[in-house]
Parts: structure tokens; C-alpha cells; sequence
């Protein structure tokens, strides 16, 4: 790959309000996690809603269940690694339309709750696509609606967010996350020493939170390598 450019995203619930107010779970001592997105916010067509009801067998395992704030409502949820997707709007979606083209990177990552008796947040990588296409989630067709949560919603026509497919065997969910981040300047961030091996990020000291403006990787090829060198299978679905 050369030329490569990566944009590195934050997904999944949090404890913000827009979030759902709570984290995805984790085991820190096998990188096992449990994948559960965001609340959906916006009107879905009714065939197309993803209830968070079809965590409930994974999260037992975990010993958790969902909050009950979440357990009728649904979820937003993309990425969807079932279909390979990723949608976005606003300043987010202009971003990655500019910045991106077919075999750049997508980086998904997540502050997760740890299952263990020290309980901490888990700041880890959960995801990776490279680039197929990006188009826009009105031109969908009917019989693709089902694949992201933003062609799911019920869209007028001036809509502007898009929808990114990734290319198959090179994209996916991890089968464990890798932990990139930790508690430092009053705030979660990059480990300084995972951003030297990454060749930087363009955000300040590798700060990780929800922002209109995504970080990108100063050096994409050089983080590809370093994702490639801990050798994590990417899967093809939501959750096992």
C-alpha cells in the first residue's frame, strides 16, 4: 500500500447522553468484547430497526445486561459489520468524502467497560475497514436499505450522509480488541508510545474523544503494519 491516508473513528455507546449513557464490555485479560452501538435517534422503517434485545444472549455471558433505558429502544448501528458499512453526516461525513478513497483506512475504536474486579475503562481498537467505496445514502437502493443504520432511517431527498462499503477478508470486527489508550492530561488518549510507533496522529497529544473533526493517521501505512503485526482475525459480523 503506498499513499495510504486513515482517518481513526470512535464508535459504539458511551456515557454521554447521545451515547446511551453507558459502555460496551470487555475483558482486559483476553481482549473479548461485546460490540453494542449507540442509541438510533432518528425514525428507521419499521422492517429495518435493530433492536438492542439481540445483545442479550452475548452480554450474559459477559455477566452484564442492558441498562433499562436500552432494553426497548434501538440501536443505531453502524459500523455494521455484518454488511461492511460505516455511514455519517455532517462535518464527519464531508471529511471522510474528501479524505478518503478506495484502500485507505478506517479505524474504529471504543471505550469499553472492564469486566474484571479493577473496573476501568478499556480505551481499544474494535475495528478496521479499508476503503471499497463511499456513496450516499439516499442513492441506496430499496434492497440495500438493510445494510446501515443511515440508509435504515427514513431520509428526505437533500440528505447529505453517506455510506462507506469496505472491501471483503481485509475489513472487519476484531476478534479482540488491542488497548491503545489511557488516562493522562485530565483526559483519554493515545499511549505516547503506541502514537510513535502509529508516526503520530493529527489531533493533539492523541486525544480520544467524539469530535465533528476525525483524527488522522500522520503516517496510515505505518499503522497498517503495526495493526497487521499483532495478527487479530477480522470478522464479518456485529457479534459472535
Amino acid at each position: 500500500m503506498s499513499c495510504v491516508k486513515g482517518l481513526l473513528v470512535r464508535v459504539a455507546v458511551d456515557q454521554s447522553s447521545g451515547g446511551g449513557n453507558w459502555n460496551s464490555p470487555v475483558n482486559s485479560n483476553t481482549g473479548e468484547f461485546v460490540y453494542v452501538s449507540i442509541p438510533e435517534h432518528y425514525p428507521s422503517h419499521k422492517r429495518l430497526l435493530t433492536p438492542y434485545s439481540r445483545l442479550v444472549p452475548r452480554l450474559k455471558e459477559f455477566g452484564t445486561e442492558l441498562p433499562q433505558h436500552l432494553a426497548t429502544v434501538n440501536m443505531h448501528l453502524d459500523p455494521d459489520f455484518d454488511y461492511l458499512t460505516y455511514g455519517d453526516q455532517g462535518e464527519r461525513a464531508t471529511q471522510i468524502s474528501k479524505k478518503l478513497d478506495s484502500g485507505d483506512l478506517l479505524v474504529f475504536y471504543a471505550g469499553l467497560s472492564d469486566v474484571n474486579p479493577a473496573k476501568r475503562l478499556v480505551y481499544a481498537i474494535i475495528g478496521l475497514y479499508v476503503v471499497e467505496k463511499i456513496v450516499s445514502a439516499v442513492s441506496v437502493p430499496v434492497d440495500r436499505r438493510n445494510e446501515n443504520a443511515h440508509s435504515r432511517r427514513i431520509l428526505d431527498s437533500n440528505v447529505k450522509d453517506i455510506i462507506v462499503r469496505a472491501k471483503e477478508h481485509v475489513s472487519g470486527r476484531l476478534q479482540r480488541c488491542i488497548s491503545i489508550g489511557s488516562y493522562r492530561d485530565r483526559a483519554y488518549r493515545v499511549r505516547p508510545e503506541i502514537e510513535d510507533e502509529w508516526g503520530g496522529l493529527s489531533n493533539k497529544n492523541g486525544y480520544l474523544q467524539r469530535s465533528a473533526r476525525l483524527p488522522e493517521f500522520k503516517d496510515a501505512e505505518k499503522f497498517y503494519n503495526w495493526f497487521l503485526n499483532h495478527d487479530i482475525p477480522l470478522l464479518r459480523q456485529n457479534n459472535l
